[in-house]
């Protein structure tokens, strides 16, 4: 049986094979691209998430690999568009709620903290990046979030508790400046 055919009707034998195939090749691919471990992994895996949820519309006379590609292609676009937009937001939200400083030393400190947060956020998992933000930046109560998310308050409590853990791992002796500008 043709390997399209197979994965249109579902099969999963087929998929697990084209999995572990063309996991490596396609993470080396986005890997190339964006030189971010994190991105090539994410990518990764939504590519061949959306290669299972959209099997029936794969192309009978086209190649498997070839639209392999081009879903990892276009997954990367939109997830590096997302990314674009998510980054203005927080430097957006972080210069709207930091301290003003006088002095020209206390303005690169902030700067850089700023800097540091973003990237600190960014390197999270989505979900934890997201329950975090709707904690710390827009105010919400665990309860509210849980509602809002479909998750369970005590998940909420563990997302924050990871989020602020690997918060003060990146930030390490930068932490009680952090405190001040933006307490946890």
């Amino acid at each position: 049986m043709n390997t399209i055919a197979a994965l249109k009707q579902g099969n999963l034998l087929v998929f697990n094979e084209l999995y572990y195939s063309w996991h490596q090749k396609i993470y080396h691919f986005i890997l190339r691209k964006t030189k971010s471990s994190f991105i090539a992994e994410e990518v990764t895996q939504l590519t061949f998430i959306k290669f299972w949820n959209y099997r029936e519309s794969l192309a009978d006379n086209l190649d498997v690999q070839l639209q392999l590609f081009r879903i990892s292609r276009t997954t990367l676009i939109d997830f590096l568009r997302k990314e674009s937009i998510y980054k203005e937001k927080v430097i957006h939200i972080i210069d709207r709620y930091t301290l003003p400083s006088e002095d020209l030393w206390g303005k690169l400190a902030e700067k850089e903290l700023q800097h540091k947060l973003a990237h600190a956020l960014e390197e999270m998992p989505p979900m934890r990046r997201k329950v975090f933000e709707m904690s710390r930046f827009k105010g919400m109560s665990h309860q509210q979030i849980a509602h809002e998310l479909s998750l369970s308050s005590r998940t909420v409590e563990a997302h924050i508790f990871q989020a602020i853990k690997q918060i003060k791992h990146y930030f390490g002796m930068l932490l009680p400046l952090l405190a001040w500008l933006f307490p946890f």
